[in-house]
């Protein structure tokens, strides 16, 4: 098939923090060369005529951005300080926090705030108005945004990425192409950075082929379920609570946020570690569970749930983190794993990431050469920088709760004393879908389960709050989530493990259908069209089988506030 090519310097996949970051550092460090050189200040020529894009898979830009968001503004001051008139859309700077412990009744206040999660001096935000905000600074300054733009393969020449292509449009749900179809064009960069989230689809295709992630440790997620509600007030905005306890007890990793902003308006949801051992257990029920209790009904009480929506997010740490870098590619925010799970904070890294990111693509276009020799400044930068050293912190923070929740405490409390370190160093890390227990040995549903009863008002049904989340796809377009391997989904999942997929997915995307009494097995049915893109099947699913796949360009949620 003949294919319309876009040449271009700087390829950016995925208008994220991160990205959009290194787009307009990258600008900066541009500017000043050629500054320096009019001046003769600095010998060389001038980087004129470069040409970046950023391009992103959803609607508009932050159409697919879901963030709590506390913002550590020590990334946007380093990011800021060449645009010095400038600065973030942040909601309002956070008035308390607190931390709390939950029991099935009661909330037991901390009487000391454990100081990974103190949050003074930071910001409440709508992580999706600050992208916006970030998009439009960045056309500003001469740096092409393309929202629609769903990047679903890396090219390469031999081992060297040379860019990607862009997914067809128009093609039906058999692969064939209809009267609007129109082939993707291939989209080529002397660097192309990867920033696509938790689990992107092209950072995948990178770690198999090229093995960046052969010298680490497994990547472990966690699913944030996330709904934001108008209340009737007076709320005070800046409040910043977290939560442990109810609904999960001290069986599973997780935990609940509560963010109040402007306008009356309640952030909160409910964060599931990726390697619980049951596999009934349905981390959406969780959340709804999570409202129930007195202390969060009550800040909810009169008020109605606004917008929904769901996101996977790496917690694995410093020992997680791929290589950064290969020929002609550098990875960066979420898709590297630049997250503090100890501080669930990820913002701040990801902008540092792209600021360093931006170095080492400059280094490369300065000396016309971008091979991963080159772009190994990246790597370097980063193991000097700030962030390497919050990371360290908190480096065997998140394995600890693989084993016995308690003992993670323990551990925790350990590595706080000993600056990360702990007993073990590094602590071993386990995929978190191998942690599930087959149907037969399945231990006892967690302490606090919800039962799956909604009463449409306080607690949704999933399908009600997949409506809040305005997704949408054309429904006669492949399917995106691709089972490659449906005999192991009809006639072994269901027995071993009672095909978690239709408990794990927030979006009642994955059903099992009877069939009836005539039916010889179940039947899987994908209902891809309310996918919210979270990534949870991919990381979950105990076979490996699903393979997440960007749909037709826009398709997805579109979130408006978070």
């Amino acid at each position: 098939m003949e294919r319309e090519q876009l040449e271009v310097d700087v390829l950016f996949v995925g208008a994220g923090p991160a990205c959009l970051a290194s787009a307009l550092h990258l600008n900066t460090l541009v500017q000043a060369h050629n500054r320096a050189v009019e001046s003769e200040e600095k010998s060389g020529p001038r980087l004129d005529d470069l040409t970046c894009l950023v391009i992103e898979k959803g609607k508009e830009i932050g159409s697919h951005i879901l963030s709590g968001a506390v913002i550590d503004p020590k990334g946007f001051d380093e990011l800021l300080a060449a645009y010095p008139d400038k600065k973030p859309p942040y909601d309002c700077e956070v008035a308390d926090d607190a931390f709390y412990l939950l029991t099935e009744n009661r909330a037991i206040r901390s009487p000391i705030t454990p100081p990974f999660l103190q949050n003074h001096g930071y910001y409440v935000a709508s992580l999706g108005k600050v992208v916006r905000w970030m998009a439009n600074l960045a056309e500003e300054n001469g740096i092409e945004v393309y929202p629609e733009f769903p990047a679903v393969q890396l090219l390469f020449d031999n081992d060297r990425v040379i860019g990607v292509r862009i997914g067809d449009k128009g093609r039906d749900q058999h692969g064939e192409p209809k009267a609007n179809f129109e082939p993707g064009i291939d989209v080529l960069a002397k660097v192309t950075v990867l920033g696509e989230g938790a689990r992107g689809t092209l950072a995948r295709q990178a770690f198999q082929r090229l093995g960046l992630r052969e010298a680490s440790q497994p990547q472990i997620y966690a699913v944030g379920v996330k709904e934001i509600w108008k209340v009737p007030g007076p709320l005070e905005p800046g409040l910043v609570y977290h939560t442990l306890g109810f609904p999960t007890g001290i069986s599973e990793f997780g935990g609940g946020f509560i963010y109040t902003m402007r306008d009356n308006l309640v952030n909160l949801g409910f964060l599931t570690g990726l390697d619980y051992r049951d596999p009934d257990l349905d981390p959406y029920h969780l959340f709804q569970a999570f409202k129930t209790h007195p202390f969060v009904s009550k800040l909810l009480a009169g008020g109605k749930a606004i917008s929904y929506g769901a996101k996977a997010v790496p917690e694995g740490g410093y020992y997680s983190l791929p290589r950064l870098q290969a020929d002609g590619l550098l990875i960066v925010g979420d898709s590297a794993g630049f997250l503090n799970s100890q501080r669930l904070k990820g913002i701040h890294l990801a902008i540092k990431s792209g600021i360093l990111a931006a170095k080492a693509v400059f280094d490369a276009l300065e000396k016309r050469s971008s091979t991963q020799k080159v772009l190994q400044q990246y790597s370097v930068s980063f193991e000097a920088s700030w962030a390497r050293k919050e990371l360290w912190q908190a480096r065997n923070f998140r394995q600890a709760f693989q084993g016995n929740f308690l003992s993670g405490l323990i551990h925790t409390g350990l590595q706080y004393l000993t600056g990360g370190r702990g007993l073990i160093d590094p602590f071993p890390t386990l995929p978190g879908h191998t942690l599930m227990k087959r149907k037969e040995a399945k231990p006892p549903t967690q302490e606090g389960s919800p039962q799956a009863s909604f009463d449409g008002q306080l607690t949704i049904d999933k399908l009600s709050d997949v409506f809040l989340s305005d997704t949408a796809h054309e429904e006669d377009q492949p399917c995106h989530l691709k089972v490659q391997d449906l005999d192991i989904c009809h006639n072994r999942c269901t027995v071993e493990y009672g095909n978690p997929c239709q408990h794990f997915c927030p979006a009642n995307v994955y059903e099992i259908d009877s069939g009836g009494k005539e039916a010889a097995t179940p039947v899987l049915k994908i209902n891809f069209t309310n996918c919210v893109h979270c990534k949870t099947c991919d990381i979950m699913d105990p076979y490996q089988i699903i393979l997440w796949t960007p749909p037709e360009g826009g398709g997805g949620p579109d979130y408006k506030n978070m």
